[in-house]
């Protein structure tokens, strides 16, 4: 009876550990993080040329689950970067917070009802340079927060396709004097002939309207990763119908090759078009670079470093 017992709690005992053991294969985490530095020195150099420093990082983590006819997927991208000219102070060269999450529940096939949240902004303050006294931009200003209700298509893991005909976007330009420029969609201030407002410039701006999210990302040969994502809204309820015609397109591309476990190289591009943003434009005024205006305008960005990487 004693070793019947015995045998007994040691087989319950067991089953316990290997229970608390178990690999819950239901949640999907990783990331990767890299830093690149670049410098340029000139001494005595014939030809000419300007010192330079230069660091950039990059930061993404993913955590996803997946259990039968339920998917949530989450994602948090970072990156910063700092650059020095000569004998100019530090400027930011690059400045991003995107968190994304979207839940989904089995529909038929390949389709899924899915909600998705996605959140923009950025760390520091950000310059018109030469002009680095006055901000044009800085945390929450501006930052974007988009809603979004519909169908998810994913014939595979590596890509997915999100329809949404219910999608609110907000604005908000957590800044007075920013929001006063009206620079970013939001309501302008009023000024009276001396420059003073006379009505301040709305904080915030809401939109109502359609939009389309794709995402692809896929080793496309070995240790050689691409992450494209393309979205677009459609504000179909503006006010002005000329504007409903208007769609605002982001694209985000990011190639990482990796060289060895710490190091590898990465190439990142976006290209963003948003009709309710006005762009800084500059002439030449005498011979001085003077801004005259604002406009609506393509924006770019790339940004190519080499150095130290870590994939977990």
């Amino acid at each position: 009876m004693r070793k019947f017992l015995l045998l007994t709690i040691i087989l319950i005992s067991s089953n316990s550990l290997f229970a608390q053991t178990a690999k819950d294969t239901s949640w999907k985490k990783g990331g990767f993080f890299s830093i690149n530095l670049s410098q340029t020195q000139y001494n005595n150099w014939a030809g000419g040329g300007e010192n330079s420093l230069a660091i950039n990082g990059l930061f993404n983590v993913f955590y996803n689950y997946k259990v039968e006819k339920t998917t949530w997927e989450n994602s948090l991208d970072l990156g910063y970067g700092l650059v020095k000219l000569s004998d100019n102070p530090l400027r930011k060269s690059d400045d991003k917070i995107e968190l994304n999450s979207k839940f989904g529940k089995l529909a038929k096939g390949k389709f899924f009802y899915s909600g998705m949240l996605n959140f923009k902004s950025q760390f520091t303050e950000g310059f018109n340079y030469p002009d680095d006294s006055n901000a044009i931009s800085k945390f929450l200003a501006p930052a974007y927060i988009t809603i979004a209700l519909g169908m998810d298509y994913k014939p595979n893991e590596y890509f997915s396709l999100f329809i949404s005909p219910a999608t609110g976007k907000f604005t908000i330009v957590n800044d007075q004097l920013i929001a006063d420029a009206g620079l970013y969609g939001n309501k302008a201030a009023y000024f009276d002939s001396t420059a003073n407002a006379i009505v301040s410039g709305k904080k915030t701006r809401a939109e109502f309207g359609a939009s389309l999210s794709a995402k692809f990302q896929k080793d496309i040969v070995k240790n050689v990763n691409l992450l494209a994502k393309l979205n677009l809204f459609d504000n179909y309820t503006d006010k002005v119908a000329a504007n409903r015609a208007n769609i605002d397109v982001n694209f985000e591309g990011l190639l990482t090759m990796k060289v060895n476990k710490f190091l590898s190289a990465s190439i990142y591009g976006n290209i963003l078009y948003d009709d309710n943003i006005l762009i800084p434009i500059y002439s030449d005024v005498n011979g001085v670079k003077t801004q005259t205006g604002t406009g609506k305008r393509v924006q770019i960005k790339d940004v190519i470093g080499v150095g130290l990487a870590y994939k977990f």
